[in-house]
């Protein structure tokens, strides 16, 4: 079995006491983005298994798009990620 060279760890314990690996990241291919793929980025960044600046060169985001994210993840939960539902969690 080949292990590729990765800068950081390859695994990090989560707050809930799951494992989240690389392998639980959307892929760097992704175009569409559902509430689930944003927030696997942004625990991912939150637990330290992605640095911010390489989430958000591989994944083509923006600063503010990611801190918007982040934001919303942390004040409703991953719910507010949903486009169905983003007049409800929307800051006037």
């Amino acid at each position: 079995m080949y292990l590729r060279k990765v800068e950081g760890p390859r695994s990090v314990r989560l707050a809930d006491g799951s494992v989240m690996t690389r392998a639980d990241l959307p892929s760097v291919k992704t175009v569409r983005w559902v509430a689930s793929r944003k927030a696997a980025v942004v625990r991912a960044v939150s637990a330290g298994l992605l640095l911010r600046e390489t989430a958000l060169k591989i994944y083509g985001l923006s600063e503010e798009e990611f801190d918007g994210w982040r934001s919303a993840v942390e004040t409703h939960g991953e719910a507010a990620l949903r486009a169905t539902a983003l007049q409800r969690y929307r800051q006037p």
